[in-house]
């Protein structure tokens, strides 16, 4: 068995950067949208801001590298996945309920789909080092 700490080593400092820059812009954005526009799409924003406290949970958990650590970023990174398939495949079956973009619609398609490819590598990386 490998330590914990392997998470945050080679390849996992790349994987904690975008987490890192993720969690950052989601968060901002989110805080944006809900404090200056919340009434033009509620739904979208409120999920941007889900999306923002599931990033920085997966960041600091990916960092922190402990036993528990690893287990609070599978969690995390998990319902991760499952977001953005989820908000994914409902974006496109019911596009009046998102009239403005979130960082899981459409499968994370304005982020250059990093928001779909992001988790399953995170789960293959915590995966290779446990």
């Amino acid at each position: 068995m490998t330590s914990p700490e392997a998470t945050r080593h080679g390849p996992g400092r790349i994987l904690i950067l975008v987490y890192g820059v993720f969690a950052l812009s989601a968060t901002a954005r989110a805080g944006v949208q809900i404090a200056l526009q919340f009434a033009e799409a509620p739904i979208a924003y409120l999920l941007s801001a889900v999306a923002a406290v599931i990033y920085c949970a997966a960041t600091f958990a990916l960092a922190k590298a402990t036993a528990l650590s690893r287990r609070v970023a599978t969690i995390a990174i998990a319902i991760e996945l499952i977001g953005v398939l989820g908000i994914g495949a409902f974006s496109y079956a019911v596009p009046e309920d998102f009239p403005e973009a979130t960082v899981w619609s459409h499968f994370g398609q304005g982020y250059g789909f990093v928001p779909l490819v992001l988790p399953i590598l995170g789960l293959l990386w915590l995966r290779r080092t446990r």
